[in-house]
């Protein structure tokens, strides 16, 4: 036995979770008894298994070098044993890094290359993600309102929680950037009567959602356009606006000019709702142990999750006064879970519509990051925000400046 299979012995002997490794030439290293072993086709993730490189491993499994036997909720117990520290304590990181990181944000996040990173994601096939998302395609983050809520109906929940939270009323006009398949914008319409708008960079997305548009019979008070948000024109602006699941795409650099776009689209004393993924580290440019690359590589080119008081800021330094900060952490994890279960037990259709190379990168990639939601490696914010109007007699409350009524209790009524 070398001493990387010595190593490997040792480390295997110390999990919680009983797990081994099946070497190529059929010797086995770990639990005699495993619920997770590991089929290696060739050495070379030894070395990765040795470092508790994950996200490297799962680069292995995803190019074919190794195989996973195992249920996703074992094997990502393993995973989380195998990693060496905490993977969002990457260490404060240098102002000519930080510099270097933002110049090169800048280049990630031009139109043109937003455009095809958004495509390499959510163009994978329609088909493919209504096997494990709801009916409504909703891809974020569902509301558990009710403990014992299906998916479905948390998703349902989550519209209406964001669209409470808005205030939205009969008449307005809405605007979702980054729309998706068009979840939030077709309830808006359909539920609170406003005068919709969705955009999306995804040609998949923009030919969903406009099917569902003239089939609900909804043309002139619903439209969804292929456009980036940089391109949206600012004479008629907006009386409320929702970010669900589209900053984390913006990166770093471009939050200004995010923020900055947002608040000339919206109309003074207006509501924006900022809800997306927020990295659970002050400090961290992503995740350790491999796991920013393997998503870097295979799932959100381009993706960049920064602290929750970093995105905050830069609201503030934009003109939107944060007004509500609500942590859904919890309830991703489970959402998380549920896409995770439904995929797993369509593993065979899933291939067929996508390939093998994409089903396995989705297994680990959804699994993974159940488990770093329940772990606080990231976490999920929703940001209630205004542009303030600069009238101090506006509203019932004196120097309100927006329509929010500076208190919760018209959101869970």
């Amino acid at each position: 036995m070398n001493p990387i299979e010595n190593l490997i012995e040792r480390k295997f002997s110390n999990l919680q979770t009983g797990a081994a490794v099946v070497l190529p030439g059929g010797r086995r290293v770990g639990a005699a008894e495993a619920g997770v072993t590991l089929k290696l086709r060739e050495l070379s993730p030894l070395a990765h298994l040795a470092a508790g490189q994950v996200g490297r491993l799962a680069g292995d499994y995803v190019e074919g070098r190794l195989d996973i036997d195992g249920g996703m909720r074992d094997v990502m117990a393993v995973a989380s044993q195998l990693i060496p520290g905490d993977p969002t304590s990457g260490g404060r990181s240098s102002w000519w890094r930080n510099l270097l990181r933002s110049a090169k944000s800048v280049g990630h996040h031009s139109a043109e290359a937003d455009a095809r990173q958004v495509q390499f994601h959510y163009d994978v096939s329609d088909d493919f993600y209504s096997l494990w998302l709801d009916e409504r395609r909703v891809y974020s983050c569902a509301y558990y309102r009710d403990a014992h809520m299906p998916l479905a109906h948390a998703q349902e929940a989550k519209l209406d929680h964001v669209c409470r939270k808005l205030m939205l009323r009969e008449g307005e006009r809405f605007l979702d950037i980054g729309a998706g398949w068009g979840g939030l914008l077709l309830w808006a319409a359909e539920h609170y009567g406003v005068h919709a708008t969705g955009i999306t960079l995804s040609k998949n997305q923009h030919a969903h959602v406009n099917r569902l548009i003239s089939e609900r019979g909804l043309q002139g008070r619903v439209q969804m356009q292929l456009l980036d948000y940089r391109a949206l024109p600012e004479d008629q602006p907006w009386d409320k606006i929702a970010s669900i699941g589209m900053f984390e795409h913006v990166g770093r650099a471009m939050l200004p000019t995010y923020f900055d776009k947002i608040r000339r689209l919206l109309k003074p004393g207006g509501l924006l709702m900022n809800h997306g993924i927020t990295a659970g580290g002050t400090r961290n440019a992503q995740l350790g142990a491999g796991i920013g690359e393997f998503i870097e590589r295979y799932i959100f080119p381009g993706g960049e999750l920064l602290h929750v008081s970093y995105v905050l800021r830069e609201m503030a330094e934009s003109g939107l006064e944060a007004l509500d900060i609500e942590n859904l952490r919890p309830h991703y994890a489970r959402t998380l879970w549920a896409w995770s279960d439904a995929l797993e037990s369509r593993l065979t259709r899933a291939a067929e519509l996508a390939g093998e190379r994409v089903v396995r990168a989705y297994r680990l990639y959804l699994a993974g990051s159940a488990m770093s939601f329940e772990r606080g490696w990231i976490s999920l914010h929703q940001m209630l925000a205004a542009r303030p109007s600069g009238n101090v007699d506006e509203g019932p409350m004196r120097g309100a400046q927006s329509v929010f009524p500076f208190q919760r209790s018209y959101m869970y009524r």
